[in-house]
């Protein structure tokens, strides 16, 4: 199917630089979306193949990318209702790779 089924607009001004492009085009990934009581935006990107994660937010510079390693990301401040989503996300993506 070509037609998308989750579509997501960034509501984060300009100077957040530009958000990362998500698609499953290619098959391998697992891919994350949160949105806090703020409006401040997250994703959350796992490559199976090199097992590696990434995390990018809107509040914290699109262009700029933190590693995720078990489940978190250092070198940056999350509030607990984002840690907890990074957290699950980590699980999702990493369950069936043990």
């Amino acid at each position: 199917m070509a037609t998308p089924f989750f579509v997501m607009q960034n509501v984060h001004s300009p100077s957040c630089g530009t958000p990362p492009t998500m698609t499953n085009a290619t098959s391998g990934k697992y891919f994350g979306y949160f949105e806090n009581e703020h409006g401040e935006q997250w994703t959350f990107i796992f490559d199976r193949a090199e097992k590696t994660a990434e995390l990018r937010g809107g509040d914290a510079g699109w262009e700029n990318v933190y590693r995720v390693e078990d489940g978190r990301a250092s070198d940056l401040v999350l509030s607990a209702k984002e840690a907890r989503w990074l957290q699950a996300c980590w699980e999702a993506a990493t369950t069936f790779q043990r």
